[in-house]
């Protein structure tokens, strides 16, 4: 079983959104790092010296390459990624090897050959 790495940059008030959705699209499980920062095509705004910017999480999901694509275009939809700038942004990666998903690939098998 081959997999992929899906990285998310989105804003914290929709992390919760695009993790399930992310889990009803096939996904089975991910980490979040909190309180990321970033900086598009324009510099944030400031205030009095303070910079006025909307709090991010990066989500890190391992998932099986046949459910990469689909997973990834339910992120963009939910974080709604394509529809305001600066909103945020997710690429997939491939993963050479992997460990520790042993328990999960009973599971993917499942999910993969319903899919295909």
């Amino acid at each position: 079983m081959r997999f992929k790495l899906l990285i998310a940059f989105v804003e914290d008030s929709k992390t919760d959104a695009v993790l399930d959705a992310a889990r009803d699209a096939g996904a089975t499980g991910a980490t979040v790092i909190n309180n990321a920062r970033g900086e598009g095509l324009n510099k944030k705004k400031t205030f009095f010296g303070l910079t006025l910017e909307v709090q991010r999480d990066v989500i890190l999901l391992v998932v099986e390459e046949h459910l990469a694509r689909s997973i990834l275009e339910t992120i963009e939809e939910v974080g709604e990624f394509d529809s305001e700038k600066g909103q945020g942004i997710a690429l997939q990666l491939n993963i050479e090897d992997v460990v520790g998903v042993a328990h999960q690939i009973e599971e993917l098998t499942k999910v993969v050959g319903d899919k295909l």
